[in-house]
Order: C-alpha cells, then structure tokens, then sequence
C-alpha cells in the first residue's frame, strides 16, 4: 500500500477483519480506493468478489465526489464465517441521503445505486454524526 500513501488521507486500519481507509475529495480518490480495495480483497484471500466490489466502490466513491466536499472514508468488513457477507461501508461528510432512481437510457449518470441495489444481497443509508455512510454486503462464495 505504500505507493497509494501520497492520495490517501488516512490509513485507519488494514489488520485483521476490517480495513478502512480515508480520501481526499479529488479525482484521483476513485482510482486510490480501487486499488486499495482490490489489495484488501487479495489479501483475505476474496478474490472472487474483488471485481464487483471495486466497481461499486467506484460507483460509491464517484457519487461522494459529485456531491460532497470532504473526505471520503471507505471501510470493508470481511466475513466472519462461512455464509457471512463482506459488508462495505462508504462515508462522506454531506448528510442528505443518497435515493435511487430510475435512470433514462439518455442519462449520462444516476446508475451508481441501481448497481448497488441490483449486485449486493443488502445496502442501505444511515446518516452519522457529520454525515452519511451508504453500504452494502456481498454474498461470498464458500
């Protein structure tokens, strides 16, 4: 992780069953995230759902920057047990929760949650103490 240490704003935690880190509201974030993502996959040994979790934390992420002006926190929880999900939890400081909507073919953007709602087994909203989180769990493949 070394080589993302210049974009990323925090390193929280790597150890164990959570990993969290926190970025900056700019472009590069999305890119950092992923990367970060997909060594933590790798590292567990999750390998198999590190393609669809990195692309919604893309999703995620690119919606904190389209509308928010802060650090962006990203936090994954891996399973606990056979049967468990990885649950994966994006934070912004902007507090209006994000709704999902139906985008028209013609929209160039607003397929972020459908992606979310449509690839994870649950996801949900929960605003915090100077903000919002939006997660999301995976099923896990034994």
């Amino acid at each position: 992780m070394g080589s993302l240490s210049w974009e990323v704003i925090g390193v929280i935690d790597t150890e164990g069953d959570r990993a969290e880190w926190v970025f900056p509201a700019e472009p590069g974030a999305v890119r950092t995230a992923r990367a970060a993502v997909r060594g933590q996959l790798h590292g567990w040994d999750l390998d198999c759902v590190s393609d669809l979790t990195t692309l919604l934390v893309s999703e995620l992420v690119t919606n904190s920057l389209r509308y928010a002006a802060g650090p962006i926190g990203v936090r994954l929880v891996r399973p606990a047990g056979l049967g468990d999900p990885l649950l994966v939890e994006v934070s912004d400081p902007l507090p209006d929760l994000p709704h999902e909507r139906a985008a028209r073919l013609e929209d160039e953007h607003g397929r972020g949650l459908q992606l979310v709602a449509g690839s994870s087994r649950r996801w949900g909203t929960r605003p915090g103490v100077t903000g919002k989180t939006v997660w999301f769990e995976l099923a896990v493949p034994h």
